[in-house]
């Protein structure tokens, strides 16, 4: 029987029901899948970016209280946040909304 997503340290209810929303239906897959690629899964059924929201999960998974994540460490999972989710607002845009992004107009900045 799947272990619920909620079980991992950090993660309630609304991580829950967001993972699955994006088709995370267990701890187990999630695990399985890593941070990144959980995170990822997520903005693309729509979930608002939030840094918080990543390391979270990244603490969780290594069995860590969520406000652990300290310096190094934490610049560290920040580049990997910004490069998911640069990389999903680039796949994930209209080719107009790409340009006025590039350009600095864009409604998603």
């Amino acid at each position: 029987m799947p272990t619920p997503v909620s079980s991992i340290r950090n993660l309630g209810p609304a991580m829950e029901e967001a993972c699955s929303r994006a088709g995370i239906g267990s701890a187990e897959e999630l695990r399985a899948l890593g941070t990144d690629e959980t995170y990822r899964r997520l903005l693309e059924v729509g979930t608002r970016p939030h840094f918080i929201g990543y390391y979270v999960i990244e603490m969780g998974l290594q069995g860590r209280p969520w406000n652990d994540c300290k310096s190094k460490e934490k610049d560290a999972l920040r580049r990997r946040f910004d490069a998911i989710v640069a990389s999903s607002r680039e796949s994930g845009l209209p080719e107009m909304e790409r340009v006025l992004d590039q350009i600095g107009t864009g409604l998603r900045r």
